[in-house]
């Protein structure tokens, strides 16, 4: 099963508004791994980008200057995408856009649809944990998933961050342990970092069991905590016929 998780950022909130794409980002996962390949690219929209919006990403009209426009990356971009699952945070939002993007290239692209099954991570969230906070960022606290690297928005970054929130969502980072990813950096390296470098478990485990020394004095100190209460790790004394005479 090949999924895409897949992420932009823009000049504004609305196509409709003439808003444009400005980075595109796309993670690959089969079987639910990361495999280490990835598109992304950065768009020159053709217009400014909102203050608003570059309060969110930190991205500036001249770095986009000399990036080329959507129409030359859409054939490479679909390419990629082409035949995948979709999986995207609010997906009506990034959605609109690539269609919006497509009309303007003046080719005859099918709805988005035909292409990609689309799969919200939002309307899951919302499903899973009603009533509580559904962002990127509470996710990835609720799942435990470090985005503390996330000063500014970026396309990739949050891609990353969403494969990690969406296979613990859906039933466990399948991923974890299974093979070391290498970093994937962006041309904006004083503004994110971002590693799915993964750690490899030992195939053989080295067991080194606790010295009778040891256990006594584990024992002694849950027989303390068992005075406060409960202690789920004491071990009951067992005494032998011979002790009961």
């Amino acid at each position: 099963m090949r999924q895409i998780v897949l992420d932009t950022e823009t000049t504004g909130l609305e196509p409709k508004e003439g808003h444009r794409i400005i980075e595109i980002a796309c993670l690959e996962l089969i079987n639910r791994k990361l495999t280490g390949k990835y598109y992304q690219q950065y768009i020159n929209p053709e217009r400014s980008i909102d203050e608003a919006a570059f309060a969110v990403h930190g991205i500036t009209n001249s770095f986009l200057e000399e990036k080329p426009t959507f129409s030359l990356i859409a054939d490479e971009f679909m390419a990629f995408i082409d035949g995948a699952e979709l999986i995207i945070h609010n997906a009506p939002f990034d959605i609109g856009f690539i269609k919006y993007e497509l009309s303007l290239t003046q080719q005859k692209w099918k709805p988005l649809e035909h292409y990609c099954k689309i799969i919200d991570t939002l309307v899951i969230a919302r499903q899973l944990h009603v009533g509580q906070r559904n962002s990127l960022d509470a996710l990835c606290k609720r799942y435990g998933i470090d985005n503390s690297k996330r000063e500014l928005h970026g396309a990739l970054l949050d891609a990353n961050l969403l494969a990690q929130v969406y296979l613990a969502m859906t039933g466990g980072q399948g991923s974890l342990f299974d093979e070391l990813q290498q970093p994937i950096k962006t041309e904006i390296q004083n503004k994110i970092t971002l590693s799915t470098e993964k750690t490899l478990l030992p195939k053989n485990l080295t067991v080194i069991k606790a010295s009778p020394d040891e256990l006594a004095l584990h024992q002694k100190k849950c027989q303390k905590l068992a005075e406060k209460g409960k202690c789920l790790w004491l071990i009951p004394i067992v005494k032998t016929a011979q002790q009961h005479q």
